[in-house]
Formats: C-alpha cells, structure tokens, sequence
C-alpha cells in the first residue's frame, strides 16, 4: 500500500512573483489553497451524489478566499490554534491539514484522524494546533477562549487562536458569552464572521437588526473590521492587520466578510429560498474565478501556468481518493470506545 501523502503539495511552497508588491506576497499561495479546496470539495460533493458518501457533505464554495485568507496568516508552526467551521475547507489546507485527512474521513477511513467515527466536518488534530470541530453554533470561540487562557496561565506569549463562524453564530449565546469574555481577558483571538446572508434559510433580515453585523463588535469593546468576502486580496489585508493586532496584544479582533455561499447548506439543500436578484448582486461573486481574473490582468502568472496548477491539483485529489478508497473499512469490534482523552476513567477501566 502505498504511503500516505501527508505533506503540502511541493509546488504549494513556491514564492509568488518577484514583481508582486509586498501587500500582495501571499496572494498567489492563497489562490492556490483556494483552487485545491475547491477541486476537493467538487470531487466529495461528486461522490455524495453517486452514494459513494453517507451523511452530509457542506461545501465552503465561494466562501474559499475568506478562509485561506485567515490561515494564512497564523503559524502553525509557532503554535497559533485553529478552529474551523463547516465551509473552511479552504482554511483548513492553508494551515496545514494533510490533504488525505478529509478524504479518509468522508469515506470512513479508520486510518483517518477520526478512525471511521465522522462521516464528514467534526475532525481535528488538536495537538498540531486545529481543533475538532462542534457543530453547535458560536460554540468554538469559548473553547479557543481556553486554549488561549491555559497558555497565558502557562506563561506562553505571542501565540493567536483563531476561529471561525457564520451570521447565524452571532445571534447564539454561546457566541456573546464567549467574545465577551474574550473583550474582558483581552484574549489574542481573532474571530472570522462569514456573512454569507443566511442561516440555513433564514436570511439576515431576521436575525439582526444593525446596519451591519460589524457594528456588533463595538459592542462587545474589540476591534471590527468588514471586507468584501469575494475579493481575496481584501480579504489578505484585513486578515493580516487583526492577526498582527491580536499577536501584538491588541486583544479580541472580528472581522465580517461578505459574501454568498454559492452552494446550499448542505449537498441536500437546493437553496431555493436565495432569491434571484440575490444570486445576480455582487454578493454572489465567485471569490475563485475573481482572484484567476487579478492573477492575469496582473500578469502574476500565465493561463497556462494557471491551467498546469488544476491539472497538479485535480492528479492529487484524485491520489487521495485512490488511497483512501484502497484502505479497510472500519471495524467496531476491535475499536475501544472511549470518548475521553484521559482513557482511565473510561467506563470498565476504572480502577485499573
């Protein structure tokens, strides 16, 4: 069996063009985290369709230069912590998850970070600094609150946690609590808002009532930033500002992209409830083919350069699947099931 490929694609590390003005250094790596995510995520959402996947498969189309461009920023190198949502795939590459990982979890892989447990978005490595997912909403930010405290009470400094979360987090209580208590610790966190107009199907008329989601954060005494969700060279300034202000010690950064999600909530999902003149507006931009339209009126890099690196990415994509359709199912009479990380207190091995 062949081994698993669990480093970033080689042709990922190469700098962009000379002739990029520094602001924009990031911006061909970013596009190409952006272009990976969105050949895996046609290909999962290909293999729901033909049954080739159970349970829910969400896709973070059009939402990808939101995403990477928060990772991108952080170090998972220096120990900043990630906690992704549902539509980052994107983000989560851009920090470093191998790309075998959610091939192996969506088909139920044992040799998986989830070991054939999830079915789709709940994975995590926790201890290379990307957290499990909870799919409650808002629900991430406090538990990114406690890494960043246990360090603090540890004595560790310069490190950033950061998450994610949609329009409807902002309306839970778990959300409030939790960026309060950041506001009032004055945690190094940054808290990515993808405004993508809907909560599932309720639109964002019915869940607040300021001018814009932003102004929340004055609320709350940290600092807020809106970007446009479709441009990923926006999204590369404001991200890199409040990652820079949160390390410095500037306290609680969040930041509101606008945009569209330019698929259903769900594989299972229509989105019949987005209305037409929603999906012709400027919202409903394509962040990717807009950032291959700067790369070339920019001549950051040729046509053909930019069809090689979909060719390199569609070959890797499809090496995963092979791989991860290769390996074993799943066996649950010989899995231990335990549900805690301290294995001892487990039901039966107490006292052992």
């Amino acid at each position: 069996m062949p081994a698993a490929k669990t480093q970033r694609p080689p042709f990922l590390k190469a700098a962009p063009n000379d002739q990029i003005t520094a602001p924009n250094k990031l911006f061909l790596p970013t596009y190409k985290w952006m272009l990976l995510s969105r050949v895996l995520e046609d290909k999962l959402g290909s293999l729901y369709r033909s049954g080739k996947i159970v349970g829910g498969v969400y896709l973070g189309r059009g939402q990808e230069a939101f995403s990477a461009a928060l990772a991108v920023h952080l170090d998972q190198a220096g120990g900043d912590v990630y906690a992704p949502l549902i539509r980052d795939m994107a983000g989560r590459l851009a920090f470093g998850e191998p790309l075998i990982d959610p091939m192996r979890t969506y088909l139920g892989s044992p040799l998986g970070p989830m070991r054939g447990r999830d079915g789709n978005i709940h994975r995590g490595r926790p201890r290379e600094g990307m957290l499990a997912m909870i799919s409650h909403l808002g629900a991430m930010v406090s538990v990114v609150n406690g890494v960043l405290l246990s360090r603090r009470l540890r004595g560790i400094k310069g490190q950033v946690g950061a998450t994610c979360v949609g329009d409807g987090a902002t309306s839970t209580g778990s959300f409030h609590e939790a960026l309060n208590q950041a506001a009032v610790e004055k945690l190094p966190l940054v808290v990515a808002v993808a405004n993508n107009q809907f909560a599932y199907s309720t639109s964002t008329d019915r869940q607040y009532a300021c001018a814009d989601l932003v102004d929340r954060a004055i609320g709350y005494g940290v600092m807020g930033y809106r970007c446009d969700g479709t441009n990923l060279e926006e999204c590369l300034a404001v991200f890199g500002e409040a990652v820079s202000r949160a390390r410095a010690g500037d306290g609680p950064q969040m930041v509101v992209g606008s945009l569209l999600r330019l698929s259903g909530h769900g594989e299972h999902d229509d989105a019949s409830y987005v209305p037409a003149t929603m999906r012709k507006s400027a919202l409903a931009g394509d962040c990717l083919e807009l950032a291959r339209l700067r790369i070339l009126e920019s001549a950051w890099a040729s046509e053909e350069e930019l069809d090689l690196w979909k060719t390199e990415i569609v070959n890797q994509v499809d090496d995963a699947l092979e791989l991860a359709g290769s390996e074993p199912e799943p066996d649950p009479t010989g899995e231990a099931w335990c549900s805690l990380s301290v294995r001892h207190l487990c039901e039966g091995n107490l006292g052992a």
